[in-house]
This record gives C-alpha cells, structure tokens and sequence, in this order.
C-alpha cells in the first residue's frame, strides 16, 4: 500500500533538503495511513484498548529531497509475531528513485501497558496482519 507525501518548506533545512528527521515523521504518517487503509485505524484500535507503541525506527537515506518534492511510501509488514510488528517503508521520488529505506517494530499492548495475546483476545486483527505478513 502507498501513501504519498509532499515535502513541505518547513521540512528543508538551510541547504534546501528535507531535514533527516522528517523521513521518521513521514513513516509514521504512512503507518497511519496503511492501518486505515487495511480497516483497523488508530482510533478503532484505541476505541479497542490497544495501543501500539513503536520499538525500533531505522532509516537508510539514499538521495535528498527537496521542497515541494512528491514522496510515495509504500509500507508493507516485514513481520508480525502477535505482540510485535515489524514494517518497512520504500520511500520512491516522483522519478522512481528510492530515497529512502526504513523499518518500523510496534508492539500491541493493552491501555495498562500489558501485552496483549492477540489471536485469543483480537483474531480478526491478527488474522488480518498474518495474512497481510505472508
């Protein structure tokens, strides 16, 4: 699945390229979207009593961006061991570059910040992230 962003002004640094810590901030924003676009978004997650915590976040840069430039971030599930999930992003300019590699590790806990055994307590979530794993 794609989420498409747009590097904003306030993203560039005194070069003009996109400051590196946004790349982090986009990855999210493409999380987000990739849970909505599989039908479990954050507020359906929430209003459920989970809550996904991230782990791990590594970014490998491979090309700068720019103002005004179009990002495509497809996300797709690397892992998914029940209590943690593990995403990659594959961050591609409008030319089909890929600038930018990352990977995501969340975990599933309870609003007590207890692990939740998913297949017993969620089975249509993890029955939806092991397929989408495969």
């Amino acid at each position: 699945m794609e989420y498409l962003h747009t590097v904003q002004y306030y993203e560039t640094d005194k070069m003009g390229i996109t400051h590196h810590s946004n790349y982090i901030r986009w990855m999210e924003e493409a999380r987000v979207d990739f849970l909505s676009q599989i039908g479990w978004d954050y507020a359906r997650l929430e209003d459920m009593g989970i809550i996904s915590p991230v782990l791990n976040v590594t970014c490998d840069y491979k090309k700068t961006t720019t103002f005004s430039d179009k990002i495509s971030i497809a996300v797709s599930i690397k892992e998914f061991k029940g209590v943690k999930l593990f995403l990659s992003y594959e961050m591609k300019n409008e030319a089909g570059d890929i600038v930018c590699l990352g990977s995501s590790s969340h975990a599933f806990l309870n609003t007590e910040g207890k692990p939740i055994r998913m297949k017993q307590e969620f089975p249509e979530l993890f029955e939806t992230l092991s397929k989408l794993a495969e």
